[in-house]
């Protein structure tokens, strides 16, 4: 790295970026004189701390300054980011992972898992012995929510101030390193999001150290911007983060947050420079980014070396036909079966069209992007917590559309992504918590809360005083998951699991190509998602949102098998082991009833060549199809 502390044969080198300094010094716990560092010239200072080892607690004094100030590039603050830094020597875990060769965009199931909350005891520890579970049911990738080190007893990570320093909150660095090291022995990747979009408010002392880190030329939803532009050291220092979580923790990729806030007008734009620069840094595996951008703008994908990024759209969607409500960011979604037809295919629905809730147009054209190249999903951090109970998307529709939804989710051609407890209807609640000291706490309340007001519903003040204090202890608590719930909720466990494996073990859904993907709308809350290869082994996948539907008449080719051939049921949401009330019969040729919120999913069978009726010489007679 180009800085940070460095265990070497004969000590611990130290090296950091302090440019507005003219005298930098490592004072180590315990010790009453520091190590100067020598200035380099290009604004580091650097050098030895002779016979220190792994473990040593230092902080920097800047110009015989009073006040000591943790390392910028720390790998790991034991006493939070206000406390001293701790050497960590990287070499010293024993890896058993070499044969691990990363992630491929394609064929990726993704969980967004909170480490704080995902157990009970909200540990690296916990959370590891849960991964065979997750392997087992058909998860292929952990997405971990931010790990820098950040203010308080708890938090979402996304106010992070050490970028370079797990948060001591979950475990020590080699704790780390055993949870990644475990996935991989278990065939699960593991991505990191990462936030460099802003820098947390609390515990940030980058501008004691430098005045380049931050910039008045661009808007910032979460702050003050931060510069990729002026000074190539800035710059390197996200560089080198993202590359550092690859290479020393062996994570398989990063999701980024919010990278419309990652303003950089630079010939070569940081997004693309931290991705190359983190590929080289695992030579022989093969590393997955997403990325979060509001704005859809596909150039992230094409030009960035990003493999895929979020669809709001597609969950906006999901959740308005599930709710009947379109209120606030929601309100530009009518929830129709042709939108969700049209996300599953084409990934956005906005790719450049005006969009009245932001008074603006929206996206760039997408849809020449693999279907690997979206991840979709109906719940997960942020729209769970969006709202003033902080309800799972199963808790706010009926249990058939959810089965149906889920469906359609894991099934789509794709990237899916399960927010931790969603496979198995966990009824824990996911809130907005941070734990800020009272001033900072204050201002974070009352801005969560005006968030909050563009919900009509939040308006109401028998509501307001009801909402979740961020700061509160028990918010953060009651946001635990309780596991013991998959037994409880064995059907929905059932129906995710059986997705998962059709998703996995069926030839056609496991290739996500959409070029084989058509659809049709039967009603206003009816649609069908047809596969057709070319090859006869085709696959059709009914998805009913509303009241039985019965089709009579079948004006639709797309619900014909191929020739010689009929329809076998593979899976139907109304399968009594999933919860539901049992599947109608199906005659393609004369006769379909589709059960009102349900879905079915059917394959291209030779030996399911149906009957159908003809009339003969004025008589009903049976032949085959």
């Amino acid at each position: 790295m180009s800085g940070g502390a460095e265990v070497t044969p004969d000590g611990v080198h130290f090296r950091v970026y302090a440019p507005k300094r003219k005298r930098v010094e490592v004072v180590v716990e315990g010790r009453g004189e520091g190590i100067v560092l020598a200035a380099e010239g290009n604004g580091f200072f650097s050098g030895l701390g002779a016979g220190l080892r792994a473990g040593t607690l230092y902080r920097f004094r800047l110009d015989d300054g009073e006040k000591l100030y943790p390392d910028p590039m720390s790998r790991f603050q034991p006493d939070g980011p206000h406390g001293p830094s701790e050497v960590i020597d990287p070499a010293s875990f024993a890896w058993t992972d070499a044969a691990w060769l990363g992630l491929k965009p394609k064929g990726q199931v993704i969980y967004e898992m909170h480490i704080g909350t995902f157990t009970k005891e909200g540990t690296f520890a916990a959370a590891m012995a849960e991964l065979p579970e997750l392997a087992r049911i058909g998860i292929t990738t952990i997405e971990v929510m931010p790990l820098n080190e950040f203010p308080g007893n708890f938090g979402w990570g996304y106010d992070g101030v050490d970028l370079f320093a797990p948060t001591r909150l979950y475990g020590r660095p080699d704790d780390v390193r055993r949870f990644v090291d475990r996935a991989h022995a278990l065939g699960l990747g593991v991505i990191l999001d990462v936030v460099y979009n802003h820098i947390g408010p609390s515990g940030n002392y980058l501008r004691e150290f430098a005045d380049t880190w931050f910039t008045d030329r661009y808007a910032n939803d979460w702050g003050e911007a931060l510069d990729f532009e002026t000074d190539p050291a800035v710059r390197s220092f996200f560089v080198e983060n993202a590359a550092y979580w690859i290479r020393e923790l062996h994570f398989d990729g990063l999701r980024l947050d919010a990278t419309q806030n990652i303003e950089d007008a630079s010939p070569t734009h940081v997004l693309e420079d931290l991705a190359r620069t983190a590929r080289e840094a695992a030579p022989h595996r093969s590393v997955f980014f997403v990325a979060e951008n509001e704005e859809q703008t596909s150039k992230v994908v094409r030009e960035y070396g990003i493999d895929a990024m979020w669809n709001d759209d597609f969950h906006h969607s999901a959740r308005v036909a599930a709710t009947g409500r379109n209120e606030a960011y929601y309100s530009d979604t009518k929830g129709t079966p042709q939108e969700l037809l049209s996300a599953i295919k084409w990934g956005f629905l906005f790719q450049g069209q005006y969009y009245p809730w932001q008074d603006q147009h929206r996206g760039t054209p997408a849809l020449d992007l693999p279907g690997e190249s979206f991840v979709i999903y109906l719940d997960n951090h942020d729209q769970v917590a969006n709202s003033t109970t902080g309800e799972r998307f199963h808790q706010i529709t009926q249990p058939g559309v959810h089965r149906a939804l889920t469906t359609a989710l894991l099934l789509a051609p794709a990237t899916p992504m399960l927010f931790q407890g969603q496979e198995f209807g966990a009824s824990a609640p996911f809130l907005y918590f941070a734990d800020h000291e009272p001033e900072l706490a204050a201002l974070v309340a009352k801005g969560r809360g005006e968030f909050l007001l563009q919900f009509p519903a939040a308006r109401d003040p028998a509501v307001r005083e009801k909402l979740p204090i961020p700061h509160d202890a028990l918010t953060f608590e009651r946001c635990k998951l309780d596991l013991s719930e998959r037994e409880k909720n064995r059907p929905l466990y059932e129906l995710h699991i059986d997705l998962l494996r059709l998703r996995r073990e069926d030839p056609i859904f496991f290739a996500q190509d959409k070029s084989t993907l058509h659809g049709a709308v039967l009603s206003p809350t009816v649609f069908l998602l047809r596969y057709a290869t070319g090859t006869g082994d085709d696959r059709l996948v009914f998805v009913n949102l509303g009241i039985d539907l019965e089709l009579k008449s079948l004006p639709e080719p797309l619900l014909i098998p191929p020739a010689g051939m009929g329809w076998k049921v593979l899976l139907s949401t109304e399968d009594p082991r999933y919860g539901g009330l049992g599947t109608p019969p199906i005659d393609p040729y004369g006769h379909i009833r589709l059960a009102g919120k349900s879905a079915l999913v059917l394959a291209a069978d030779p030996a399911a060549k149906p009957e159908r009726i003809v009339l003969h010489k004025k008589k009903l007679v049976k032949e085959r199809a």
